[in-house]
């Protein structure tokens, strides 16, 4: 399909890195205008929760329609897919959704919105991504992977890889989860301005399905199918700035080099860029732990909130859609054990 359309300068492979910058520039400006962030949306002050949630849940929304459509259209398919595959691994996804969702709670932000503030000036924010990295790398090849492959070969069979196998198909399903998505975002008390910014971030989803698994597709230069993910690609990016010549850029390394670029930009243009750092030894410990917290349970999890919830749960996959479970309740159990309003605030941008 990649040769059909016309492409000559590029082969696959290095589209996909142009494309993973597009995207992530637009990300990063959108995320760093509306301050995008899930973890908001569930632990934040009473008086954001609501607003947060609801910009989340538009863009939602809007991803889970968008990428459905293109599904319909016979532009994609998840079969085959680690997010549609029969056999769950329950244990991995549980524990890892769990411990992420706590470290977001530690770190006070998601790794998406991390990445936003890293571009904005913010060092504890960096700090946070090279742990995070630095973790999820060795969950994947290195020194925890065996915790990987021991808790990854506890699975289930739930009957159910889909929501698109219950009775109505995808159609039904997406359209219900799709709608009810907008409809709370709408009601959630933003401005339009700020929804349309969410509605941009949610199509960046589809966008990124569709542009890797149907444009980019090609047989002898094959392109993985992904989208938004912020776990691999964060990995993939620190083991590149330090091994270029030896680890090629992929589609993740544009990503993120395309959110610190658009975040920066955005940030310097309204003049919110202001360098941050770590204020006490207690805040930098706890910032840590956080990080490592997230970098093995984004792996176990199989993605981050964006990953796994933004990309992952327009694709119906019972996979995504537990492991979003699990980050909220991670979450909310910190909030509850530690309270994030206990937590010295650093700042505004710390979040």
């Amino acid at each position: 399909m990649f040769a059909s359309f016309g492409f000559t300068d590029f082969t696959a492979p290095q589209a996909a890195i142009l494309l993973g910058a597009m995207l992530g520039l637009a990300f990063g400006v959108l995320a760093q205008r509306s301050r995008f962030c899930l973890r908001r949306g569930l632990v934040g002050a009473p008086s954001e929760r609501r607003p947060a949630l609801g910009l989340w849940l538009t863009a939602l929304g809007v991803a889970v329609l968008g990428t459905q459509g293109a599904v319909a259209a016979g532009w994609i398919d998840f079969d085959g897919h680690r997010y549609t595959a029969s056999a769950l691994p329950v244990a991995a996804i549980v524990i890892g959704g769990a411990a992420f969702g706590a470290g977001m709670v530690l770190t006070r932000g998601c790794v998406s919105r991390l990445t936003v503030l890293t571009g904005s000036g913010n060092l504890r924010a960096l700090t946070v991504l090279a742990i995070f990295a630095i973790t999820a790398h060795a969950t994947l090849k290195g020194a925890l992977a065996p915790l990987r492959t021991t808790l990854g070969s506890v699975t289930v069979d739930p009957g159910l890889a889909s929501l698109a196998a219950l009775p109505g198909g995808a159609p039904v399903w997406a359209g219900l989860l799709g709608l009810t998505a907008l409809g709370y975002g709408l009601r959630s008390g933003n401005g339009a301005g700020q929804l349309v910014m969410a509605a941009a971030i949610g199509l960046l989803v589809p966008l990124g399905w569709a542009g890797t698994g149907y444009v980019l597709y090609d047989d002898f230069d094959p392109v993985a199918l992904q989208s938004l993910s912020f776990t691999a690609p964060m990995a993939d990016s620190l083991f590149w700035t330090i091994a270029g010549t030896a680890v090629p850029a992929n589609f993740g390394v544009g990503l993120v080099g395309g959110v610190l670029a658009g975040s920066a930009g955005a940030a310097l243009l309204t003049r919110e860029f202001r360098w941050q750092s770590f204020e006490t030894p207690r805040q930098t410990g706890r910032y840590l732990a956080g990080a490592v917290l997230m970098g093995a349970g984004g792996v176990l999890a199989g993605g981050c909130t964006v990953g796994a919830g933004l990309a992952g749960v327009p694709t119906l996959g019972i996979a995504a859609l537990l492991a979003l479970g699990a980050i909220a309740l991670g979450a909310w159990a910190a909030d509850a054990a530690i309270g994030t309003r206990r937590i010295p605030a650093a700042g505004v941008a710390a979040e």
